[in-house]
């Protein structure tokens, strides 16, 4: 029998290192992906301090050259996979006039395409199989369109679109996966430099309010134990959210394809 993990993508740093420490709170074996490999050798170490029993496997792996990424899937055929977190991703603040168009591809490859491909894959393995889930990290900014965000608010409209389309056509197809969104609004993390090209962004200065990146992970374990499809932070009001549905469907339309 093969031994089950937890994938986290971008877990280096942010909400993805949050949600690895609580999924080693919940004793599962981890395989954490990310380009700064030091910061997660920095990230093994410090849970295996905690949690000594745990496998935590961690791959170097730049999510931007998509067209590797079916073999960076095929590293997880000796395991059993039991959820996939893809929370890789960034932004960009400023007006699409303004962007650079190398910037905005990694951005289209990244939160797009990566998570596609790897959401996709593991579709296609796990459909049937009990007690597997799908969690794709997206943001409240996919529900709302953010001033000085527009590109990356749009990739976020994919992936939750994407997202609850793909778990609706599961539930539909009476497949065991589960498939769900969690919609983060302000957190703090690493997010905002890169998004601004600083490394001094005071979110105090910028924002109302925010979360926390360990805030976040724990409303992630609240959307995983539940039977809902997506978590998402409220922008006006900065509450966690749990619901099934947003975008409207055509899943009961007589004016469907027929099959």
């Amino acid at each position: 029998m093969k031994t089950k993990y937890t994938v986290i993508t971008g877990a280096s740093s942010g909400i993805g290192k949050a949600i690895a420490w609580e999924f080693a709170k919940k004793n599962k074996n981890l395989i954490l992906i990310a380009r700064r490999i030091n910061l997660l050798e920095n990230l093994k170490k410090e849970l295996l301090t905690h949690y000594p029993n745990l496998n935590i496997i961690t791959i170097d792996f730049d999510l931007t050259s998509t067209d590797k990424i079916p073999e960076l899937y095929s590293k997880f055929n000796d395991y059993h996979i039991e959820t996939l977190i893809n929370n890789a991703g960034f932004g960009m603040y400023g007006n699409v006039k303004d962007q650079n168009v190398t910037k905005i591809q990694d951005m289209l490859s990244l939160n797009i395409e990566a998570l596609t491909l790897l959401s996709t894959m593991y579709v296609r393995d796990y459909h049937n199989i009990e007690n597997s889930q799908l969690i794709n990290i997206s943001s409240a900014g996919g529900y709302t369109i953010v001033p000085k965000n527009i590109i990356y608010c749009a990739t976020k409209f994919y992936v939750n679109s994407f997202t609850e389309g793909l778990a609706m056509e599961l539930k539909e197809n009476n497949s065991k996966l589960k498939v769900k969104i969690l919609a983060p609004a302000a957190t703090k993390t690493d997010f905002a430099n890169v998004a601004t090209g600083t490394t001094d962004f005071d979110y105090d200065k910028s924002y109302k309010t925010y979360h926390t990146a360990e805030e976040m992970a724990t409303f992630l374990i609240k959307l995983y134990e539940s039977n809902n499809i997506i978590g998402y932070v409220n922008r006006e009001t900065y509450e966690f959210v749990l619901s099934d549905k947003f975008f409207p469907n055509a899943f009961n339309s007589k004016y469907n394809v027929k099959s």
